[in-house]
């Protein structure tokens, strides 16, 4: 390769922090998602095929929500325990088995049963994750390492579905579903094999002479270790979260059936694209400039783009005003990774996969209290539900906005 192209080729990657570990975890994060998202999104469907009732869907719904919840701590602990190359890879043959389940055994039991080794992987994989970026980049692009993360995840999110659906389409509801699954198979095995031949061996976390804080299998114990200014975001991001879910699942109720000019199918497909395309295009550029001072700014902007879109949505009533609501939800993207990679940064050295872990326990547990009470809050009138969501978020949002801090290495 001519030594200018090479100059070129080494400052791009050097510009998206893409190192032979991120590499790797990016691979990763593409290949499982991939398979998952191919699959996953059609297990209703799957359920249905094999008797399984509403019931049973219900469940396997409630099972992801609260799977998510509880395997973000563990999922910490045994990355800060084990390494975080040894606990991916651990974490890849948990769902391969889940795979393997659902394959072998077509009954919606059994489904149900796999479910809980699967359902879960980007949950249980994110602490460990996050902490390898965090150990493997300098302080400078730790915040793009991040983004590049949450950027390549929305590929499969994007991809999966339609693959998935090629694949009912050309073998039928049951084994279309089944064939999906097992491509998610191979690309798990394949993603495991990847990790272990780009990730870079031994961990920072596993180095007994790194660790401020010994990894801690007791949440409680390891809630004392937690920063006060860390509390302080949690505390805040808890009511930014209740502003997202209280009308989260009645959004597309309100648009496709409750305004005045309703949208339709195809055109809540389109205002989903103007999210996630929104998301993607700010991804990169705030993540450069979040590296280059201070973060807090960011993080703030988020919880206040998180605030405005119920009150958006209120007053949006046709199509035109929709769109533009749907950029402002595309924007609540504007500092996510930020506030990741505040997280990792405010966790103590040798436990930081653990605590980030365990802020999301907490986080999700409580804020999965608001995807009920939304429900009430809507049966009094979507008015309601709208201006309650708006007042938690800024209630959140002035707290962050008084209250909260930078991490201490970017303090003066």
């Amino acid at each position: 390769m001519p030594p200018r192209r090479h100059h070129v080729i080494t400052r791009f990657t050097g510009f998206l922090a893409l190192k032979r570990s991120t590499a790797g975890i990016l691979l990763m994060v593409v290949l499982v998602g991939l398979g998952e998202r191919m699959a996953e999104r059609f297990l209703p469907i799957y359920l249905m095929a094999l008797g399984g009732g509403a019931l049973a869907i219900g469940l396997l719904n409630a099972m992801d929500n609260l799977l998510s919840a509880l395997y973000a701590f563990p999922g910490g602990y045994l990355a800060d325990r084990l390494g975080t190359k040894r606990a991916l890879l651990i974490f890849n043959l948990v769902a391969m088995a889940g795979y393997a389940v659902v394959i072998l055994v077509p009954a919606w039991q059994a489904v149900l049963a796999g479910a809980v080794l699967f359902l879960s992987w980007s949950a249980i994989s994110l602490p460990a994750t996050l902490s390898l970026i965090h150990g493997a980049l300098p302080p400078a692009k730790r915040t793009m390492g991040v983004t590049m993360h949450s950027l390549v995840k929305r590929l499969p999110m994007a991809l999966g579905p339609v693959l998935g659906g090629m694949c009912i389409a050309a073998w039928g509801e049951r084994e279309g579903v089944r064939a999906a699954f097992v491509v998610a198979l191979a690309l798990a095995a394949l993603a495991a094999w990847l990790q272990q031949r780009l990730i870079a061996g031994p961990d920072i976390s596993a180095t007994p002479e790194a660790c401020a804080v010994a990894p801690e299998k007791n949440p409680f114990r390891l809630y004392r270790h937690m920063d006060p200014d860390l509390r302080g975001l949690l505390a805040t991001d808890i009511l930014v979260r209740f502003c997202e879910q209280i009308p989260y699942a009645f959004v597309v109720v309100w648009c496709m059936k409750t305004i005045a000019s309703p949208v339709s199918a195809v055109e809540f497909g389109l205002l989903t694209t103007i999210e996630m395309t929104t998301a993607v295009l700010i991804y990169i550029p705030v993540a450069w400039l979040a590296d280059r001072g201070a973060k807090k700014p960011f993080v703030l902007l988020t919880f206040g783009f998180f605030t405005l879109f119920p009150l958006a949505l209120l007053f949006a009533r046709s199509y035109e005003a929709l769109v533009l609501v749907f950029v402002l939800r595309g924007m609540k993207e504007f500092g996510e990774p930020t506030r990741k990679a505040m997280i990792v940064e405010m966790a103590p050295e040798g436990c930081k996969a653990a605590m980030f872990g365990l802020y999301y326990l907490i986080r999700d547990a409580v804020v999965a209290v608001a995807a009920l009470g939304g429900a009430f809050l809507w049966i009094l009138g979507p008015e309601v539900n709208f201006l309650a969501a708006f007042g938690c978020g800024l209630a959140g949002t002035l707290g962050y906005g008084i209250w909260g801090r930078e991490p201490r290495t970017k303090r003066p």
